[in-house]
């Protein structure tokens, strides 16, 4: 670029505000077009306007980024703002063979009365090889080789709450935090088994096939950050770092980057910095 060349002038704050809402009206309004499609039309139109929907999200996470560009990679969210079967975001990283892992996000349910699936990893041969899932009324699940733990905590009050699970190989011992506080421990939970390799990681959707065949009524709606996965238990004292923002650990298997983040069917990476957030509220 010549040395003398000057950059456009950002859009002013209240311009970029509208502008957005503007386009948040445009997806809704595709929403309700796209369920009106489902029960009448085929395959082909479903997938036109789901291609329109993410050509609207992301001139929205354009207009975001003309006002965060000094954020770090990891200073967003993942918004899917209805319940369906082709809202999500996929991981572009996959995992190795893990004897041990640590999951800590940020989660913010949208419908307190069902929470939905937030995270799943499918392997080869093994749909429900690691699944985060919240039925109805019932406990939240954590599921691993289709073995499930029924985990102590709900997120059903509409506020962000940091989540974080560890699991070992070892006797299958695994413990669940909220907000950095334990909740719940115990094992026998898919004892000696090993977390397959080159799998599909999903935010959102529960798989029933490798990275697809998604059923609506598991799906998550709300809002998820900084999800990162590491192939080791992590000390509590790391877990509470996490949780009160005083540590910014990233993931040695799966970090919260937005390189490594794409979203599908209309779901949105939007601007966002947690703890900013929470020391506002």
């Amino acid at each position: 670029m010549n040395a003398s060349s000057t950059s456009a002038p950002v859009p002013a704050q209240e311009t970029i505000h509208t502008k957005m809402e503007e386009l948040e009206g445009q997806i809704l309004s595709k929403l309700l077009a796209l369920e009106k499609e489902r029960t009448s039309s085929h395959n082909q139109q479903q997938q036109n306007v789901e291609k329109e929907l993410d050509a609207l999200h992301n001139r929205v996470v354009g207009l975001e980024h003309e006002t965060t560009v000094f954020n770090p990679p990891e200073a967003f969210k993942v918004s899917i703002p209805v319940r369906n079967n082709y809202m999500y975001a996929r991981m572009k990283k996959s995992l190795p063979e893990l004897y041990a892992f640590t999951i800590s996000m940020w989660l913010k349910a949208k419908n307190s009365a069902e929470v939905g699936t937030p995270f799943s990893y499918s392997a080869p041969g093994q749909a429900n090889e690691l699944v985060l899932i919240v039925w109805g009324n019932n406990p939240m699940e954590l599921i691993i080789n289709d073995k499930v733990a029924h985990l102590p905590i709900t997120l059903k009050d509409g506020t962000w709450h940091h989540v974080c699970i560890t699991w070992i190989t070892r006797d299958g011992i695994w413990s669940v935090y909220l907000d950095g506080v334990e909740r719940g421990a115990s094992d026998n939970l898919a004892s000696w088994h090993s977390i397959k390799p080159h799998g599909v990681m999903i935010l959102g959707q529960e798989q029933d096939t490798l990275g697809g065949r998604f059923d609506a009524t598991q799906a998550f709606v709300g809002e998820i950050s900084q999800f990162n996965m590491w192939d080791h238990v992590l000390m509590p004292a790391e877990i509470v770092g996490l949780a009160n923002c005083t540590s910014r650990l990233q993931g040695n298997v799966a970090q919260w980057d937005e390189k490594l983040v794409e979203v599908h069917g209309g779901a949105a990476k939007l601007s966002f910095e947690i703890c900013e957030a929470k020391m506002k509220a």
